[in-house]
């Protein structure tokens, strides 16, 4: 079972982020209707998907392809090439779907309601609203030369780096730990 992560500081970032190691592996995070559901369920959309067939994981895979596209290609400038004119048509396709409905109940609890129409529009229009944004300037890949998850640093300083320490700072330091320790194993002593 996938545990899917939420790192990214964009709902948009976090659907790209189910496609991992994309210059290498290419891992698909996505591959069933289950897959589907709790990515659904982690990231808070709605509280019961209903039903979802393959074709929905299609659509919500084609949409995380399109607004990957979008974002590391922006500014667009008018210069755009086919693929990325049909990216940004998915998108804007998406972000005219309804939302999730948001409702209180009567103890105080906040209730999520809609379909994979919703998960797309919200995901869509996360994506709008980024590539919109003064964020979109602060959206960085992470620094492991392997990964490929898109984050927004929203750091004081504007200097994070890894996509999240648990998946990639840790495993760098680390690496940089071990091969410092050999260096010093190998160099003579005086």
């Amino acid at each position: 079972m996938n545990e899917f992560v939420f790192v990214s500081g964009r709902l948009s970032l976090d659907l790209a982020g189910t496609k991992l190691w994309r210059r290498s592996s290419r891992t698909e995070l996505l591959n069933s209707t289950d897959d589907l559901r709790r990515w659904v369920d982690q990231a808070q959309l709605v509280d019961d998907l209903g039903p979802v067939d393959a074709r929905g994981v299609e659509r919500v895979r084609r949409l995380r392809e399109a607004l990957y596209k979008i974002v590391v290609s922006w500014p667009l400038d008018g210069h755009a090439d086919a693929e990325v004119r049909e990216a940004l048509a998915e998108v804007n396709d998406a972000a005219r779907l309804p939302l999730p409905k948001h409702q209180i109940d009567e103890y105080g609890r906040l209730t999520r309601a809609g379909g994979i129409d919703e998960v797309l529009g919200a995901v869509a229009r996360d994506t709008v609203d980024l590539v919109s944004s003064p964020q979109l300037g602060r959206m960085k890949e992470c620094a492991n030369p392997d990964c490929t998850r898109l984050f927004v640093d929203s750091s004081h300083s504007g200097a994070r780096r890894w996509c999240g320490m648990a998946e990639c700072g840790n495993r760098q330091k680390a690496a940089r730990h071990r091969k410092r320790n050999r260096q010093a194993s190998v160099e003579p002593t005086s």
